[in-house]
C-alpha cells in the first residue's frame, strides 16, 4: 500500500516495441528504507506513433504514463526518472513542435511537484521489462 504522505518515484522507459512505467516509493519497513514497487503499467506503441523519434515517444510516454498514474500522483511530490535527456527539457522547451506544445501544457499541472532526473537505462530494469 502506498503512503500518502512519503514522495512517488516514477520510472519510464519507451522502446519500439512498446511503453512501460513503474511507480515506486521508499517506505520504512523495519526500521530499514526500502524502494518498492507500487504499480506498473505499459502498452504497446500505437502504429501512428511507430514514426516518432526517440525523444518524442519519451515525452509521449511520460503525458501518457502521468495520465494513468493521475490517482497516485496528484498533489504529491515525486521524481521521474528517465534515460532521455529530451523528457527533463520538456518543460522549458522554447519552440517545441505541435506534439510537443500540446504534451508540455497537458503537463504543467505537476510542474511544482514534479522532478524530472536522468538515469541510465541500465538502472530502468523494472520498466524496461514492460516495455518489450
Amino acid at each position: 500500500m502506498p503512503d500518502w504522505k512519503l514522495p512517488f518515484k516514477v520510472y519510464i522507459y519507451a522502446c519500439l516495441e512498446g511503453l512501460g512505467a513503474a511507480l515506486h516509493q521508499t517506505q520504512i519497513i523495519k526500521e530499514q528504507r526500502v524502494e518498492g514497487p507500487i504499480f506498473f503499467i505499459s502498452r504497446q506503441i500505437k502504429p501512428t506513433e511507430a514514426s516518432y523519434g526517440a525523444s518524442q515517444m519519451e515525452c509521449l510516454f511520460l503525458v501518457w504514463a502521468l495520465e494513468k498514474l493521475h490517482y497516485y500522483l496528484d498533489g504529491t511530490v515525486f521524481d521521474v526518472i528517465t534515460d532521455c535527456n529530451t523528457v527533463k527539457s520538456l518543460l522549458n522547451m522554447k519552440t517545441p513542435n505541435r506534439n510537443m506544445l500540446r504534451w508540455q501544457i497537458s503537463i504543467q499541472e505537476y510542474g511544482g511537484n514534479m522532478i524530472i532526473c536522468h538515469k541510465s537505462g541500465n538502472i530502468h530494469k523494472n520498466s524496461d521489462g514492460l516495455s518489450r
